[in-house]
């Protein structure tokens, strides 16, 4: 049943999009919408951005959102899994190996909107379809005095598509490898001075068997997945100058990690409402909502694999999230001011029942909590014929209020009924930016920055277990703070080519991590029993994370060809000399020294395109302790699409041709999960 606040949601957005319905007429030529924001400021020119277009996207082999992000070498999810198989708890994002968890170290911004999943921090890909995008902008490095919280390592900023993108009516439907359907389609009205898309997005399989064949047992089966999505958005001009832009979307995700009592199940809505004046004064207001609820079970399995047993039900993970946000654009031209404020409040928290015996849990738990950041910043961009300065900078408050863990046995027994003190602080943060240009189509830049990130609420209050471990929370943990440097160079050697390098250096202090304590059998606090296949773990902040690296990337976009390659190299390191000094000049977990993604394109004078896609990551560790080693991967990927007529294209899509074993995780009893395996697409598209 949808939630009344949520049905309220839905009414005040159909009846802001009501002008599209009964337009008035309007005298002279069609005003222009085009849906999006402010254009980026001035100093984007100093800062170190790779930008995927539509083009590129819509050649994805998968069609999914998190692939379409590793085209950029240094984004990287918490797992080499896409969400089609992984644990959607697992799904973060971060740049420039800052290493991560559940929480994202980078920010995703859909239209001005943030994406992380109000509780965990973690990313609901299925719920943004690859075909709804216009471009993505990625911009590496933190201290995003425009984002603010957040995008400690870098942001990600997706922008639907405009107008001039999406035809009247598409529709794609294919069929591939173990049953697998994904069908997609989407309608777009345009007015005199308005327009309307609505998007929808169904995808389906029987899944792979993520364990690989060496390990597998009679328990492991298959992982099937069901995800469906849809949205709604509307964009009409109140003035010559002046859009209103209605948004409201919805996604229900499915999915079973391949062994019995490991379903995951979430669903949301989100809506917005967006005004942008885009005349001699530019400005622009932003209001959203977002609602989630999450479900998951986690399950053991006996030594030899042959059958698992129900040891957590998070049955519900409802959570909230609403923010605001004002920019304006006073001066512009060589000087260019840009200020504004922002706020995001989220609240939620987890219900589980755990500590089963003979298959019926013993126990319930319920912890939560709720939190708030509000912002200002400014930023100063001056442009004088080569060269362009920037400096920006923004002060944030940020509270903590209503933590809560509370224990009870079936019986009625309580076992604990903590309530955690309530905090606040403030955070300063800002950038300091430089460009140049010489001539010669180069441009040399320089950047250093300060970022925060505030810890999540499943950080600060959910403990959890994953296999044998168990992992408590600490609801002490302090914000996340990054210092950082960069310097690179940009050439453009002709319209259709760029080469871009850059060189990095950056400290995450006080970073948050799973941290080992001890080893089972025993009790410990905060998770109880830990058998002795298993470890103790607690959240805590580290004294930081040294990273310092190299990025490369190339684009080449001269029909009939294209080419995009990107590199990255990062050296990343734990210091820590306290509860964490273990750990001291180790990897991150799931951090990879070395990722290469290469495409090459070709369309023909009739339209058929052609793509290969190539990636390699070097290993990383699935612990902390780097003692559980996951080998390098490899995939090549592939695309092909012929049009048949003028409405009619059908396409072949190849997702790890060479049918490479990923390693995507390793458990504690050695056992080995896998990424997907070779996955074979036949699409239609009808225009």
């Amino acid at each position: 049943m949808v939630p009344a606040r949520v049905c309220v949601l839905i009414a005040i957005l159909l009846l802001t999009a009501s002008p599209l319905v009964a337009e008035v007429p309007m005298l002279g030529d069609p005003i222009i919408v085009t849906g999006r924001g402010l254009a980026p400021p001035k100093a984007a020119a100093a800062y170190d951005i790779a930008t995927i277009d539509r083009a590129r996207i819509l050649q994805s082999a998968s069609g999914r959102l998190e692939d379409v992000l590793r085209d950029v070498a240094g984004v990287q999810g918490f797992r080499r899994s896409d969400s089609r198989s992984a644990n959607a708890t697992s799904q973060s994002i971060t740049l420039r190996g800052l290493g991560g968890n559940a929480s994202s170290r980078a920010l995703l911004i859909l239209d001005g909107v943030p994406q992380a999943d109000p509780f965990g921090g973690w990313i609901s890909f299925p719920a943004i379809a690859t075909d709804r995008i216009g471009h993505i902008r990625v911009t590496r490095g933190g201290g995003s005095a425009l984002w603010g919280p957040g995008a400690i390592g870098g942001t990600v900023e997706i922008e639907s598509a405009a107008p001039g993108d999406l035809d009247p009516i598409d529709a794609r439907l294919a069929i591939g490898s173990r049953d697998s359907r994904d069908a997609r389609g989407s309608l777009t009205i345009m007015g005199r001075s308005s327009f309307i898309t609505a998007s929808g997005a169904f995808a389906t399989g029987d899944g792979f068997i993520p364990i690989v064949a060496a390990n597998r047992g009679p328990a492991d089966h298959a992982a099937p997945y069901r995800q469906v999505s849809g949205a709604v958005r509307a964009v009409t001009a109140l003035g010559p100058a002046t859009e209103l832009q209605a948004n409201l979307s919805a996604f229900d995700d499915r999915r079973n990690r391949g062994i019995d009592h490991t379903d995951n199940r979430g669903h949301g809505v989100d809506g917005s409402l967006r005004l942008v004046g885009k005349g001699a004064l530019r400005w622009s207001l932003l209001g959203y909502g977002q609602k989630r609820r999450f479900a998951s079970e986690s399950a053991a399995i006996n030594a030899g694999r042959s059958s698992s047993t129900l040891v957590l039900d998070q049955y519900a993970v409802p959570s909230t999230g609403w923010g605001a946000r004002a920019d304006v654009v006073p001066l512009s031209g060589d000087l260019e001011l840009r200020l504004g404020a922002d706020l995001r409040a989220v609240r939620g928290e987890t219900r589980e029942f755990y500590q089963y015996v003979a298959g019926s849990a013993t126990r319930r738990r319920v912890a939560g909590g709720r939190s708030l950041t509000s912002g200002a910043f400014a930023d100063a961009t001056l442009t004088k014929g080569a060269l362009t300065a920037s400096l920006s900078g923004r002060v944030d408050h940020w509270s903590i209020r209503n933590g809560r863990l509370f224990e009870q046995t079936l019986a009625g027994m309580t076992l604990t009924n903590t309530k955690f003190a309530d905090r606040d602080g403030w955070q300063p943060t800002g950038r300091v930016a430089l460009a140049y240009r010489p001539g010669s189509g180069l441009t040399l830049r320089a950047a250093a920055y300060r970022g925060w990130r505030l810890p999540t609420l499943n950080e600060l209050y959910r403990p959890f277990r994953a296999g044998a471990d168990a992992t408590a929370a600490n609801a002490a943990l302090d914000p996340e703070t990054l210092t950082g440097a960069e310097a690179g160079v940009d050439w453009s050697p002709s319209p259709y080519a760029k080469a871009t390098f850059t060189f990095f250096t950056a400290r995450l202090h006080g970073a948050i991590a799973n941290v080992t304590v001890a080893r089972g059998p025993g009790i410990f606090p905060g998770v109880g029993f830990v058998s002795a296949s298993g470890s103790f773990r607690l959240r805590e902040n580290l004294d930081a994370i040294a990273t310092s690296g190299a990025e490369f990337g190339f684009d080449l976009r001269r029909r009939p060809f294209d080419a995009h390659l990107s590199y990255g190299y990062v050296d990343a390191k734990v210091r820590d000399d306290g509860a964490g000094r273990a750990l001291e000049g180790l990897r991150p977990a799931q951090t990879p020294e070395h990722q290469v993604s290469a495409t090459v394109g070709w369309t023909s004078p009739r339209d058929l395109r052609l793509s290969l896609t190539a990636r390699q990551s070097s290993s990383q560790y699935e612990d902390d302790l780097n003692q559980r080693r996951l080998k390098p991967a490899f995939a090549v990927d592939a695309f092909a699409e012929l049009p048949l007529s003028r409405h009619l294209a059908i396409g072949l899509r190849g997702e790890n041709l060479f049918d490479e074993q990923v390693e995507a995780g390793i458990s504690t009893d050695g056992s080995i999960e896998r990424a997907l395996p070779r996955t074979m697409w036949l699409e239609v598209t009808m225009k």
